[in-house]
């Protein structure tokens, strides 16, 4: 394992931030009362900020991990404290409770920045997996600017089956292959109680892969920890290193902005597209730079997937999983070949105390998951950013699990306003190929909360339309989405964007090698409709109410601002 920098406590003495003298007895006493001792009060207290819950697979294990830091942060003589944080599971929550998921990270954020603002903590480990527990610890690492690390939580293992390994992103699609009777009840149920055999995040390259491959690739956390699989005592010793090494981030005065500069960012974004990440990275990134003061624009995220080769297409979009990236020599592997091309920064600063070019120096096993940079599966990324007449301020499409045949494509619209809709108009048979399903009213403000429209992206595949019918919609889709399914359309329908007024019949056309999506209708016609159109939004009450009042647009991120009422 790298070392821990550049010095270590033993010639740095660092105290605690808790008040000395009379002035701290109040807070003293009621440490005690949880159990702390004099000498625990006379460290300084680091954060371990684990959101432990049997809500989801990907977090009811970190417990045990959370303990293996707290060892190493003792070693390196400071008093770790845990807290929890929410730790909601995206599939879960698919379909009606999906609204409240993407606001989940604004809380998360809050969470870890609220607790330790109030109890004055030194320092920080994050201990994290699955969506947006990864950006909403991300945000708030950058708003407190500490010395920080991170640990991911592994992933589950994969189910092998005669047809090759099994993970929850077969689920989905199972219930389309159901409908158009390609698979039985009984093979549907055999699936379903196979494809998640115990704790870890989903073994494919979801949202939640992405984030924890990007946490690697800004060098916020140990080598190979994205690839690492849960329960296993690999993760458990790097955990315990990773306590060792954020007490020595505290003693050299290393804070988290350190890591998150516009190079890492860059580095980050370039990593994600060579290893065909989740679109919500165009969420994500950008509201983690945002709390740094770096804006990133989808041009930004355009002109770098344009010069990022695709090195690896994992689950859904193939056959191999998270853990076979990691058996091929993970994510150094594949920053290592970007910095061989010259793609990259690999003088960015690890917290290891060295640069991420040196830590996550690692060459391939010449499996086959990761290719050659000089052999790419494409010489792009795999994003692509569109703009057109029915996105004039962007749109974002995967672009490396969209099948060669669709990417260009036209045909008439079949309009659905909401999720629910668009289900009942797939399971109807309302589709046929050549269609393009157009999806409004779920994005940031209309949703509220931009739902995540995996299951229909699914059930297309599992009905075997995915190579005939398009999905465009000004919400979002899970990292495991796959097919030509256009998200993040700008403006959303509820504020008034052109999404709002197509119509059933209309022509879209799509063309991902010109980076264009447009709606083929005369601009007379389209003035006309605008003039009649009212938006009218869903009822939204509690914290989405509030969350409706302040999110920003996606293309921003759609994070929260506070807005002024004078």
């Amino acid at each position: 394992m790298p070392g821990t920098g550049r010095s270590s406590l033993s010639r740095r003495r660092v105290v605690s931030k808790l008040e000395r003298g009379p002035g701290g007895s109040y807070a003293r006493a009621l440490y005690r009362g949880s159990g702390l001792s004099a000498e625990d009060l006379a460290r300084p207290l680091v954060g371990v900020a684990c959101p432990t819950t049997p809500l989801s697979p990907g977090h009811v294990h970190l417990d045990a991990l959370a303990e293996r830091v707290e060892a190493g942060l003792r070693a390196g003589g400071c008093t770790p404290l845990r807290f929890p944080t929410m730790a909601l599971c995206d599939g879960i929550a698919q379909g009606r409770g999906m609204h409240w998921v993407l606001p989940s990270r604004e809380i998360i954020a809050a969470t870890v920045e609220l607790t330790v603002q109030a109890h004055q903590l030194s320092a920080l480990v994050c201990l994290t997996n699955c969506d947006k527990i990864v950006p909403g610890m991300l945000m708030a690492a950058a708003r407190l600017d500490l010395p920080t690390a991170f640990v991911s939580g592994g992933v589950m293992p994969a189910c092998a089956t005669p047809s090759g390994p099994r993970v929850a992103s077969d689920v989905k699609e199972a219930i389309g292959a159901l409908k158009v009777g390609r698979i039985s009840d009984a093979e549907l149920r055999e699936i379903e109680e196979t494809a998640c055999p115990g704790p870890g995040r989903c073994n494919f390259m979801g949202t939640a892969s992405t984030m924890c491959a990007v946490v690697e690739a800004l060098g916020l956390c140990l080598p190979v920890n994205t690839c690492m699989e849960a329960g296993s005592e690999e993760l458990g010793a790097l955990a315990e290193q990773t306590g060792r090494v954020a007490a020595a981030l505290l003693a050299q005065g290393r804070t988290a902005r350190e890591f998150l500069s516009p190079k890492a960012f860059e580095n980050a974004a370039r990593c994600a597209m060579a290893v065909g990440g989740s679109s919500n990275l165009f969420l994500h990134l950008p509201a983690i730079a945002a709390e740094t003061g770096v804006p990133l624009d989808l041009t930004w995220f355009s002109d770098l997937s344009r010069t990022t080769p695709l090195l690896a297409r994992l689950k859904p979009s193939s056959q191999h999983t998270v853990s076979d990236l990691g058996r091929d020599g993970g994510i150094p592997a594949v920053m290592t070949a970007l910095f061989s091309a010259g793609l990259g920064h690999p003088s960015a600063p690890h917290i290891t105390g060295v640069s991420v070019g040196e830590v996550l120096e690692a060459r391939t096993a010449g499996l086959g998951v990761i290719r050659p940079v000089t052999d790419p599966l494409s010489p792009e990324g795999a994003y692509r950013v569109l703009w057109g007449t029915l996105a004039p301020e962007g749109a974002v499409v995967k672009q490396s699990g969209v099948p060669e045949s669709m990417r260009v494509h036209e045909g008439p619209a079949v309009v659905c306003e909401s999720e629910e809709h668009v289900r009942e108009r797939i399971a109807g048979g309302d589709v046929r190929p050549a269609d393009v399903l157009v999806i409004r009213n779920e994005g940031p403000v209309g949703g509220p909360g931009m739902r995540e429209l995996s299951i229909p992206a699914a059930m297309l595949v599992g009905m075997g339309l995915h190579e005939s019918v398009a999905m465009v919609t000004d919400g979002r889709y899970s990292g495991a989405s796959r097919g030509p399914c256009v998200g993040h359309v700008c403006p959303e329908a509820a504020l008034g964007g052109p999404i709002a007024l197509a119509r059933d019949g209309d022509r879209v056309r799509i063309d991902l090698d010109a980076g264009t999506l447009d709606l083929l209708v005369a601009p007379a016609e389209m003035a006309a409709r605008r003039s009649a159109y009212t938006a009218t939004l869903r009822p939204a009450s509690g914290f989405l109410a509030v969350y409706r009042e302040l999110v920003q647009p996606a293309t921003t991120g759609a994070r929260l601002v506070a807005r002024r009422t004078d």
